[in-house]
């Protein structure tokens, strides 16, 4: 029985201890700010067409609110 329950410990150690894990490929942003490739829709929201289609639609379904 205490076999068992050093098992039990040492795997439910293990595990916690692998979720701690730092993973050297992984990085971190800063929150708010966008450093990624270059986003293909910023262009679209240039386009007056395009924002004016979204409040369109935007007034079209939030009419009931």
């Amino acid at each position: 029985m205490k076999r068992m329950l050093a098992i039990s410990l040492l795997i439910g150690l293990a595990a916690g201890l692998a979720g701690c894990y730092d993973e050297p490929g992984v990085t971190v942003y800063e929150p708010g700010v966008y450093k990624g490739d270059h986003d293909p829709l910023l262009d679209k929201m240039a386009s007056e067409d395009h924002r004016e289609t979204l409040q369109a639609r935007f007034r079209t379904v939030q009419t009931d609110r």
